[in-house]
């Protein structure tokens, strides 16, 4: 699997180190990775205080598989099912038995345009109230190369199935023809209550990358509770709701950031911004802190980019808490930001975030209670292609394998 992930890293390099167009600026040098640490080896359960025998190992158990190119998998809040999406346009249902149902809960395949890797149906999120209104919110590409935030509504009929004809297109992302890069797209809703969405640079980090009057290269946070008569309304207290840039933007600087997680316990967003040249990061910050210029691309990770002088203007700049290097056997290529671990089945874990690539396939972890140690997993977690990670209905970890086609638990082996 580590060969086919190798050899599709050629066709998939365009969501990662490559930047698509001539806004991109020339390969620059690399310095040595991060330092790798084993593990904490015991826990306890905490729900009968029995002292756990010590973790030998982590493994991934099946969940379910035969999906076509599976890119995010949701719960709704209080619901046994596993709501598993596909790039190429469909969102199918794992029930509470773990079987895959075979009617599709949404079918969006004649409206979804996914010809380009990073095209396609690539953010769901249900509302927190989806067990009686039924909403449901979805990131998507268009034939135009566009793409655009829809609610949508549970079938009245059966509550497997959605109903297409409930669309409502609350925002349209204008980008250029040509640019087919740079999308994100991850969608979910905060302890806050609102709608947060993750919005690439377009490929055009220059115009877009430090300006936010754009909506690109951002993470946005949206009211869809707001009864205004607008198609969308901004969170009201997001940084820029009284002007001087969109007021949907809740932080700005970033690339490409393909995923991000909200830890509610420690109200932690983390975010994994895809790099370019060299560098890919983990970025975090307090929810408490809105309005963060995550630098890109005056920044690259670390690094002065282009755009900006680093003597200057990067010193109100946020930098990542973690980066990982290109081109070394421990190195990155396209980071698939994570979820910290907040499950029950593994104490030993909790507060860690678990962090992969896409294209090379390892998966990593660390401690986020102190200073970044990482921890490379990849000798026992065998992922072909991890293109999320998510919470099950019990808040235990999953990892979708885009390349398998297949929904993974994380579980220990003690």
């Amino acid at each position: 699997m580590r060969l086919a992930a190798t050899l599709m890293a050629a066709s998939l390099v365009i969501a990662g180190c490559d930047g698509g167009g001539t806004d991109d600026p020339p390969e620059a040098p690399m310095p040595s990775a991060s330092p790798i640490a084993d593990p904490s080896p015991t826990g306890q359960d905490t729900e009968s205080s029995v002292p756990l025998a010590p973790i030998r190992a982590l493994d991934l158990e099946l969940v379910a598989d035969g999906f076509t190119e599976p890119i995010l998998a949701v719960s709704p809040p209080g619901d046994d099912r596993i709501f598993v999406v596909e790039r190429i346009g469909a969102v199918k249902v794992i029930d509470a038995s773990g079987a895959v149902l075979a009617e599709p809960y949404l079918d969006l395949r004649g409206t979804v345009h996914a010809n380009s890797i990073e095209q396609g149906l690539l953010g769901l999120a249900f509302h927190p109230g989806y067990a009686t209104n039924g909403r449901l919110f979805v990131y998507h590409s268009l034939s135009s190369n566009d793409n655009q935030l829809v609610e949508y509504r549970v079938s009245a009929d059966n509550p497997n199935v959605g109903d297409p004809a409930s669309a409502r297109v609350m925002r349209v992302f204008d980008k250029e023809p040509d640019k087919v890069r740079h999308n994100a797209g991850n969608l979910l809703f905060g302890p806050d209550g609102y709608l947060w969405l993750s919005v690439g640079d377009a490929a055009r980090a220059s115009v877009n990358g430090q300006d936010p009057t754009t909506p690109f290269g951002a993470i946005h946070r949206y009211d869809v509770d707001a009864d205004n008569g607008q198609d969308w309304t901004p969170a009201p207290d997001n940084p820029f709701v009284n002007g001087g840039g969109d007021p949907a933007i809740w932080a700005y600087g970033l690339r490409n950031p393909w995923r991000f997680s909200i830890d509610t316990e420690t109200d932690t967003i983390w975010i994994g911004d895809v790099g370019q040249e060299t560098w890919e990061e983990i970025n975090r910050l307090p929810l408490a802190e809105p309005g963060a210029n995550l630098g890109w691309p005056v920044l690259e990770g670390d690094d002065p980019f282009y755009g900006g002088d680093p003597g200057g203007p990067t010193t109100s700049l946020t930098g990542p808490v973690h980066v990982i290097r290109h081109g070394e056997a421990e190195g990155g290529c396209s980071v698939t930001g994570g979820w910290v671990y907040r499950g029950e089945d593994i104490p030993e874990l909790d507060g860690h975030y678990f962090f992969a690539d896409w294209c090379l396939g390892w998966v990593r972890s660390f401690d986020t209670s102190g200073e970044v140690v990482v921890t490379d997993h990849s000798d026992q977690l065998a992922v072909e292609m991890p293109s999320s990670f998510a919470v099950d209905p019990d808040g235990e970890l999953l990892v979708v394998d885009y390349g398998a086609g297949s929904i993974l638990r994380l579980v220990a082996i003690r």
